[in-house]
């Protein structure tokens, strides 16, 4: 590995320990972009890979909120604007018990090279606060998101950084969001937020995009391999959005998930999950915040598995990790070879140790990584901003198209960098190099700060 590329690694371990989810992610870019820097000598000199892990910004703040019996709570609110150098900031932001600055940094990290592939021109950010939606009433969550936004937004506009949702943040927080910030500036600066509601500003197929997104990822990896994605059974972590577009795009090209997790367990549903009704029940099931799995099981009459998980399951073709980060480990990995399930897809962001990814590689398995294959989200959410941007109202299957074009787009852009650098077919260095080396060529024209 180029002795500079190794330096910088050593640095953010020794730097970031307390933070590893930040350090696993840095570690996994920066040796697949090696080749790069090889071929690069001025980003040595100019520092770039060291520059490029410090956030530009990155702040917290106190979120105060009352609950409906009148007593007062505290919550910690964050926002990472880590790289905003082909654009305004962009990534979501998460409301969830287990977010902190390692969460945010490493997300915000990750973010920037994703949104560089969508060939978009917006940078890097994530966000987001401890708290849960789960068990609050609307007036909760409202009062909470009134609260947050209230100490965010002097810092966002839509020229400067554009928040979406992410896990706990769905279209009510949105719009709680919104009309906070429209309460406080006096304008409708409707570009300032994505994954808005239809009525003010929202784009058509938002809840879906990524995994839809994830979807013709995948059907390029087929195609690749000289099969199709007609007839195949995929298990899928999660069902939240993400998880059900894949559901939807999955069943209107012929393939059906059979296997669906959440966090009390996993569903085995041989028929798949790929009705309307079905489709629905997930729909709904998600928009509660109920982490109630058995239910679909009790409604649909199929298995239910408590406190267990489906990898190393046999009868799929497809695993889908789209739930949260670091849901496979090693020893997930070796089942998952032990099954002789030939495809791997990420979608949630760094779902896979890199362990794992290094098991799953060297046992044949053909692996896609999130910052490509769940990239279709934020890739809408920069149409949403065209869309609010020109006043325009695109149809559901003008965005659709648009997001397969996009999505076949990343798909070329990541095999063809693996393949320039002598890589072979190799997605996840493909995807890094491709993301990297527009974020490098912009920070390096715009000199050094």
């Amino acid at each position: 590995m180029n002795k500079y590329v190794e330096d910088v690694i050593a640095y953010v371990k020794d730097k970031y320990k307390e933070q590893p989810e930040f350090v696993q992610t840095v570690e996994e870019v920066y040796t697949s972009i090696a080749p790069v820097i090889d071929a690069h000598p001025e980003y040595e000199k100019a520092d770039l890979l060291k520059r490029m892990v410090e956030p530009e910004r990155l702040f917290r703040f106190r979120v105060t909120w009352t609950d409906d019996e009148g007593n007062v709570h505290t919550n910690v609110g964050y926002r990472c604007q880590f790289n905003g150098a082909i654009g305004p900031y962009k990534g979501g932001l998460r409301f969830r018990d287990n977010v902190n600055e390692s969460l945010v940094k490493f997300l915000g990290f990750e973010q920037t090279f994703k949104n560089s592939l969508t060939g978009q021109p917006i940078g890097g950010a994530k966000g987001g606060s401890d708290f849960d939606p789960a068990g609050k009433s609307d007036n909760e969550i409202m009062r909470f998101c009134q609260s947050f936004m209230t100490a965010l937004y002097r810092y966002i506009g839509p020229d400067i950084d554009v928040p979406a949702g992410d896990i706990g943040v769905g279209g009510r927080e949105i719009g709680y969001l919104y009309g906070q910030y429209r309460r406080l500036k006096g304008t409708f600066e409707n570009g300032v937020l994505t994954g808005k509601g239809l009525s003010y500003g929202g784009s058509l197929i938002r809840p879906e995009a990524t995994g839809y997104g994830a979807v013709y990822y995948l059907e390029e990896v087929l195609k690749h391999e000289n099969d199709s994605i007609k007839g195949k059974r995929i298990a899928v972590s999660g069902y939240g959005n993400v998880s059900w577009g894949i559901m939807k795009k999955a069943a209107q090209l012929g393939a059906k998930v059979t296997y669906m997790s959440g966090s009390a367990g996993y569903i085995h549903d041989e028929e798949g999950i790929a009705t309307p009704e079905k489709l629905q029940f997930i729909l709904d099931l998600r928009a509660s915040n109920s982490k109630d799995l058995k239910s679909y099981a009790d409604k649909f009459g199929c298995e239910f598995y408590p406190k267990q998980t489906f990898w190393g399951a046999k009868d799929v073709d497809i695993y889908m990790p789209a739930a949260t980060q670091n849901e496979v480990g090693l020893e997930e990995a070796k089942k998952i070879v032990e099954a002789g399930v030939k495809y791997y897809i990420e979608v949630s962001n760094m779902p896979t140790s890199n362990e794992a990814v290094e098991y799953l590689k060297e046992h044949g398995v053909i692996i896609a990584p999130s910052k490509a294959a769940n990239a279709g989200g934020v890739g809408v959410s920069a149409l949403e901003m065209s869309q609010n941007s020109e006043r325009l109202s695109w149809t559901a299957e003008e965005v659709d198209e648009k997001l397969h074009v996009m999505m076949k787009s990343i798909y070329d852009k990541s095999l063809e960098a693996a393949e320039r650098y002598g890589l072979g077919y190799d997605l996840i260095a493909g995807a890094n190099i491709a993301g990297f080396e527009k974020v490098a060529q912009a920070m390096m024209e715009q000199g050094i700060f």
